[in-house]
């Protein structure tokens, strides 16, 4: 059951301590697996990225990993980031074969000296890795590809339809440290290469350990205009509560991108206290939480205007 999400905020808080927030319900299977790890004393980074690697192996989410929607040429094509406590960070766009670009982008942070591999250059370092070729297509992908190609070409993926295509996962542990994931699969039948905000750090995923982090879903064209998360934890470093900030933000998208009607944009934040916020372009976007005293449950974030009927 659906609850709506209240949050107080005072002068003196007591730390919450391990929290997990993902996107969408699919982040439900994503936070049961971070918490095994965070309740267990584990790290927030390896609860972050062994989270989302739930979602990436489930054919059942058409967002994110294998059996996603491809894109207009029929490919499957992932972006994926993370970040730890220290502001490190390793990215990987535009991957084809690799089921898990979290882990990938992981890699690239800490075994090499970039922050962004895309492309061939991505597959070719996973493989070097030792990661094995995957085939990212299913029935359903290949289904999907074909009623595509009936449509018109500038067709647009309808709002909370097939354009919730991301997980974003926060995590913070037990010793106060904060992580973030996000991958996905980008937008359904997108133009081959194009890279949404997900896998961009600042725009998709930003985290500060001193102040909390923040995580985007949602038409990532959006998102990357207004530098999305990375104005959410600052609007956290000036005071605002995680709903505020994210409320401010969702704002800022709003005023960058005229046709915002059309579209959805969500983010969830999480703040070094263990508060939680979120907030949206479009009602329909949930999110899923899971503390000590909150059970992995969703919830359903403020929003601007009521959805149009599908």
């Amino acid at each position: 059951m659906l609850t709506a999400c209240t949050e107080t905020t005072t002068p003196t808080v007591v730390p919450i301590r391990p929290v997990v927030i993902s996107t969408w319900q699919h982040g439900m299977m994503a936070n049961a697996k971070a918490w095994e790890i965070l309740s267990a004393g584990g790290t927030a980074l390896d609860a972050a990225e062994q989270g989302v690697m739930v979602t990436e192996a489930d054919p059942e989410v058409h967002t994110v990993g294998i059996g996603s929607y491809p894109d207009r040429d029929g490919i499957i094509t992932l972006d994926a980031c993370i970040m730890n406590s220290a502001g490190d960070c390793g990215s990987v766009a535009a991957v084809q074969d690799i089921l898990h670009p979290i882990s990938l982008a992981r890699m690239v942070m800490e075994k090499t000296p970039h922050v962004m591999i895309v492309g061939q250059g991505a597959k070719d370092f996973a493989l070097s890795q030792g990661m094995k070729e995957t085939d990212l297509m299913t029935d359903f992908s290949r289904k999907a590809l074909e009623n595509w190609k009936t449509r018109n070409p500038d067709y647009r993926p309808p709002i909370n339809v097939e354009n919730h295509d991301t997980i974003g996962l926060l995590t913070l542990d037990k010793n106060g440290d904060l992580a973030g994931a996000c991958t996905t699969s980008g937008a359904s039948f997108k133009y081959h290469g194009r890279v949404g905000d997900s896998p961009l750090i600042g725009a998709g995923l930003y985290v500060d350990n001193e102040i909390g982090g923040a995580t985007a879903t949602g038409w990532g064209e959006a998102v990357i205009r207004a530098c999305g998360c990375f104005l959410v934890v600052e609007f956290m470093r000036q005071g605002y509560s995680p709903t505020d900030a994210c409320r401010l933000a969702v704002e800022r998208v709003i005023s960058k991108n005229p046709d915002w009607k059309e579209i959805q944009v969500g983010f969830i934040a999480l703040n070094k206290a263990g508060q939680t916020g979120s907030y949206c372009i479009q009602s329909g976007f949930d999110y899923a939480l899971q503390t000590e005293a909150v059970a992995n449950e969703m919830l359903v974030p403020e929003f601007k205007i009521e959805a149009p009927k599908q």
